[in-house]
């Protein structure tokens, strides 16, 4: 299941980024997050590379690989997209307009998107959000629309029929020449510098740059508040201070330009005009003011101000990009230093191994058991068997029991007799190759060492080492060089070696008493070097002939194996 869930990840990334360095970048942050656990950081790191709305899906491939416990909060800080169509009848006569507006166009290559709305107007109040991508106007699709064909369009009818769908993200464009980019909703600057919280000019404190705040004036004995108030444009709608006299009442109370006005006494001031804020501002001699500092900031700026702001939006726009690139090309450097140190090693691994193939291991394992076979005659009661020029010898019955009750006593169990392979493999996978089933019980550690993986220039999960005093060792069916073909009925012929890593240790650590190993047992070399004379038996000197020549069986840790 893991497996598929990744595969098809991996495919996704594929299909959807071509840039090498960006799928780096998303596999490092994806790395990061399983070793910190902390989701926010994540989810940020993501949307620098998931950074257009073709590549949104990339957040639903990736949920799968986000633990259990996390999936809800992933859910709530991803974009929420929406693969419905919604239609709204909007009235293009009303009073206070349709109470949106819109961005994009076949002119800047890409759809038109809602960029802003009206708190409380027409599009609001039908369920339209910022990021909502329009797909069809009076039954129209506007797909290959500029921007001015889609407004005209929209002023051929009194009611205007809109269908749109929530993607999330709005395009970024000032000019045909400029490059098109993306940002998400909850990171969208519009043209006036204001935050996607107050897109629409109104009071709300939630989610927002600017900040609510609540004074206290009392006018007795003084000529007035000493500041000017004025209405906003129809695209932002509600009462701003316009003006602040130096050393007034409203100076030191902290109120500055651009501040919005929404309650004054407990009265709401959303909806109210001009006329109507003057009497209420002029009806008491104390005053309690909520304002939202800064909201109307940009209303009253000089075209100075208005161009400094503008450039200093410019400046973390370009750090951001900077930041961007910065991290993906890192990330790149460290992916191709990572590579490059994996196929030295990979070089110096086939280098240590030809050597020992040639010469034996330079130096064996302090803590390492090793497991050699026995050589002895063919046992029989009274004859003996020629082994082509090897000395005479003789192994009674008894002998043998002794053998294996011996090794019996150190822990050993059997191979599982009625083991079938074929029913656990095809025909091509096992051919020629002699596998059994050994149970091994789970006391202490493990201590098996494995190496190789379909990978490598193994191409195969192999055992690289046994330690003395570990279950397997106790156990005695399995030796180095043996071939791990299975663990507790998990397939290992195609896996990596880090995936057959953790299976093993999977397998021992979970629940129950026993693990199954399904192996091939790995062939004994042959040698042309000569038989080590031993009590057992004799040897001629001279004698120059393959250790396993022959028919004398083959005695491997109280199995008799038939060469």
């Amino acid at each position: 299941m893991e497996r598929r869930v990744a595969r098809e990840f991996r495919h996704k990334v594929n299909l959807l980024i071509d840039n090498e360095a960006e799928k780096d970048y998303l596999y490092d942050v994806l790395r990061m997050y399983h070793q910190s656990m902390n989701l926010p950081v994540l989810v940020g790191d993501l949307k620098l590379v998931i950074n257009e709305p073709s590549r949104l899906p990339l957040f639903d491939a990736i949920r799968p690989l986000i633990p259990l416990k996390h999936q809800v909060e992933y859910d709530q800080l991803t974009p929420k997209r929406s693969r419905k169509l919604k239609e709204v009848r909007l009235d293009r006569l009303h009073p206070e307009g349709l109470g949106l507006s819109v961005r994009g166009g076949v002119e800047f290559s890409c759809g038109l998107f809602i960029s802003q709305l009206v708190k409380g107007g027409q599009a609001d109040n039908v369920g339209l959000q910022v990021g909502d991508e329009i797909v069809r106007i009076n039954g129209y699709s506007i797909s290959s629309c500029t921007h001015e064909e889609v407004i005209n369009l929209i002023r051929t009818k009194k009611i205007v029929s809109i269908k749109v769908r929530h993607i999330g993200m709005i395009p970024v464009k000032s000019s045909a020449d400029e490059p098109l980019k993306w940002q998400y909703v909850d990171q969208f600057v519009s043209e006036s510098g204001e935050a996607k919280g107050s897109v629409a000019g109104l009071a709300s404190s939630g989610g927002r740059d600017n900040k609510e705040k609540k004074v206290f004036i009392s006018l007795i004995g003084t000529k007035g508040m000493g500041c000017s108030i004025s209405s906003g444009p129809t695209q932002k709608p509600g009462i701003f201070i316009s003006n602040v006299k130096p050393g007034s009442l409203s100076a030191e109370v902290g109120l500055e330009v651009g501040d919005q006005i929404v309650e004054v006494n407990g009265v709401d001031f959303s909806n109210v005009d001009h006329k109507e804020a003057v009497r209420v501002l002029k009806s008491s001699r104390t005053l309690t003011i909520t304002v939202v500092a800064g909201a109307g900031k940009e209303l009253f700026m000089t075209e100075d101000e208005r161009q400094r702001e503008a450039r200093l939006r410019e400046q973390e726009r370009q750090e951001l990009m900077h930041q961007k690139r910065l991290a993906l090309e890192t990330n790149k450097i460290i992916k191709e230093q990572q590579e490059k140190e994996r196929l030295i090693t990979a070089e110096e691994e086939k280098f240590k191994k030809e050597w020992e193939e040639d010469w034996g291991p330079k130096e064996p394992p302090k803590s390492l058991k090793t497991v050699t076979a026995e050589v002895h005659s063919a046992p029989h009661s009274k004859h003996k068997k020629d082994l082509k020029g090897v000395a005479h010898d003789q192994l009674d019955t008894d002998d043998t029991d002794e053998v294996t009750m011996k090794q019996d006593r150190k822990g050993f169990q059997k191979y599982v007799e009625d083991f079938d392979p074929y029913s656990m493999f095809t025909p091509e996978q096992i051919m020629g190759k002699d596998v059994r089933l050994l149970r091994i019980k789970k006391e202490g550690s493990l201590d098996l060492a494995v190496e190789g993986g379909i990978d490598s220039p193994i191409g195969k999960i192999v055992v690289s080492a046994i330690y003395e005093g570990g279950a397997a060792d106790k156990h005695g069916g399995i030796v180095k060089g043996d071939e791990i073909l299975a663990v507790n009925g998990k397939i290992l012929i195609d896996s990596r070696l880090a995936e057959a890593q953790a299976t093993l240790a999977k397998a021992w650590n979970m629940g129950g008493d026993w693990i199954d190993l399904v192996i091939a047992v790995s062939p004994p070399k042959e040698y042309d070097d000569e038989i080590p004379t031993n009590p057992s038996s004799t040897v001629s000197p001279n004698t120059h002939k393959k250790v396993f020549e022959g028919s004398a069986p083959v005695y491997r840790q109280g199995y008799l194996l038939q060469l």
